[in-house]
């Protein structure tokens, strides 16, 4: 309907004619009002004739369909590790921006002693540096944070968990950086939008949060769990819901690509989306060729000239940081600027301490799917709050965003937040994934306030310098994701099928001899996947390596 020039009745029209009818029984008229600038609607009974009625939803609808569809044509998503909000950006209230919910540096928690009658409090501070050895963060350690010896969420057990884990670290997870040691990002929460109300999907580890990032769901994981590993988790995801529709994307990894844990990503129809970002990003970026949905997958393997910057304890967050200022200039200098939304975001809080009490209530499982024993958990609450920051030219400068305003009273952003708002941004028809992201908080307004994109946008960002003052220790042994992450190359090359998988696989490689075993394994997986499209095989299929110690490979439906 092109409504630009009809002429549309004035109130006094309106009533004239309200006038000049006959009066009918009353009717119900639903009235939209805002309930917030910018945001969603509200609707409550108002009465009235149905000429009226007709001609004020004639007049809603023209002025609906004259609305600016959203300018994002362009998503990138990079999911770091194990950090939480207060540890990596709290701070950011006193020396950035006041509005940003951070800490004041009275966030303390206790700390029991040997004498009954005394009890120590270690206070947040923001002297954090470089951490080493990585705190707790399973599923168990979470809950202990959380709830500390309570029933509800009270923030107040990160001590006491560290502790139990070694004294050292009791200090370390009560401490912030300040926005001079993460320069990137005190650029870009000054320039851009930060989220200070976002929070994991659930209280638990990396893995089971990274599948939520995409697929609302971890499918009844709240830990790694080996069984699944060599079938591929099986929820469908927000890039079949894209494939479905049209849309492209893109995973450009360094590494691996962990969206392999995904059954549905080993499948033949995705296998020329999987690129090494080295080679492949900056040139798509600058050829104004980035599809529409974007992943970057940072380094999970410490090397000595190529450093891990994925954030995860014990890398040094300066890598990370240049990794951050990377991408934003690669994006920046491309002539598809003026349509991107760059996501940065953390797939869980690492055991760091965090003031925020995590959601509790009211939080839908996703899929009807228990825990396993014998926490048994049934997905209805959140993880802690982790940092999140948006950047486009359509974003005002220093925008901060807490709760969103529905679809829900209760809804709160998390990592579905991430499938929901792509659902929203390029108007997929498909059904939503799970429960989850059906109630999720969307953010496709946050590029909603102006009607032209910034001009003034910085073109590049700080300098970072190293916080680590030693080399990388490649020989070191590997973190619980790192032998995750080798675990599913053993899948990809076929190792699954030795009687020493998953328990031994990776136990005895050191982080320089597991990088090379993941990058070969990677390697032959995608050739052979290429090899088998150029034989014919179904787009569905997934190649099913065989062990290295041979040469066969088989296809799978």
């Amino acid at each position: 309907m092109h409504c630009e020039n009809q002429n549309i009745p004035t109130n006094d029209t309106l009533l004239s004619r309200a006038h000049s009818i006959q009066k009918p029984k009353l009717q119900t008229l639903l009235v939209v009002s805002r309930t917030k600038p910018g945001f969603g609607v509200m609707m409550r009974g108002f009465k009235t004739r149905p000429t009226l009625l007709a001609l004020l939803f004639l007049t809603l609808l023209c002025v609906s369909t004259a609305q600016q569809p959203n300018p994002i044509k362009i998503i990138v998503v990079l999911v770091l590790e194990n950090r939480s909000f207060d540890h990596m950006l709290g701070w950011m209230k006193k020396g950035v921006n006041p509005a940003i919910n951070g800490v004041t540096g009275e966030e303390c928690n206790p700390l029991s002693t040997k004498n009954a009658t005394q009890q120590q409090s270690i206070c947040f501070t923001d002297d954090s540096e470089f951490v080493d050895p990585d705190p707790g963060h399973s599923f168990e350690a979470v809950t202990q944070q959380v709830f500390g010896n309570g029933s509800i969420p009270t923030m107040t057990g990160f001590v006491e968990q560290a502790f139990s884990m070694s004294p050292n670290l009791s200090e370390t997870v009560m401490k912030g950086f300040r926005p001079e040691s993460v320069p990137v990002y005190a650029t870009l929460v000054k320039e851009y939008a930060v989220f200070d109300r976002w929070f994991s999907s659930i209280p638990g580890p990396t893995q089971p949060n990274r599948l939520f990032v995409y697929s609302a769901t971890s499918h009844g994981s709240t830990s790694h769990i080996k069984k699944q590993l060599a079938k591929g988790y099986p929820q469908k995801t927000i890039f079949d819901s894209l494939h479905e529709n049209g849309k492209d994307f893109g995973i450009y990894f360094q590494n691996i690509p962990t969206t392999l844990f995904y059954r549905n990503m080993r499948k033949l129809k995705y296998i020329f989306k999987f690129h090494q970002y080295n080679l492949k990003f900056k040139k798509d970026a600058r050829d104004g060729k980035l599809p529409s949905f974007s992943v970057i997958e940072p380094r999970y393997f410490d090397l000595k000239g190529f450093p891990a910057n994925d954030d995860h304890p014990s890398h040094d967050v300066a890598s990370g940081q240049k990794l951050v200022k990377e991408v934003y200039e690669t994006l920046r200098a491309s002539p598809q600027w003026n349509e991107t939304l760059f996501i940065i975001t953390y797939d869980e809080h690492g055991g760091f301490y965090d003031h925020v009490k995590t959601p509790f209530v009211n939080v839908p499982n996703p899929d009807g799917i228990t825990g396993p024993a014998p926490f048994l958990f049934k997905f209805d609450r959140l993880g802690v709050r982790v940092p999140t920051i948006m950047i486009s030219p359509w974003i005002e400068k220093g925008t901060v965003i807490s709760a969103p305003n529905g679809p829900t009273p209760n809804s709160e952003f998390e990592h579905s937040s991430i499938p929901a708002t792509v659902k929203k941004i390029f108007n997929l028809p498909s059904n939503f994934l799970t429960h989850r992201d059906a109630w999720a908080g969307t953010f496709e307004e946050v590029v909603g306030n102006r009607t032209s994109p910034r001009t003034d946008c910085p073109e590049t960002l700080p300098d970072v310098v190293p916080l680590r003052n030693t080399e990388a220790k490649e020989e070191g042994t590997l973190s619980e994701f790192q032998t995750e992450v080798v675990q599913l190359a053993g899948v990809l090359n076929g190792d699954h099928f030795l009687s020493s998988f998953p328990d031994e696989i990776g136990k005895k490689l050191n982080v320089k001899q597991a990088h090379d075993y993941v990058k070969g394994a990677v390697t032959r997986f995608l050739r052979a996947s290429k090899e088998a499209i150029k034989l014919g095989a179904d787009e569905s299929t997934i190649v099913d390596m065989r062990s290295s110690l041979t040469t066969r490979s088989s296809i799978q439906h």
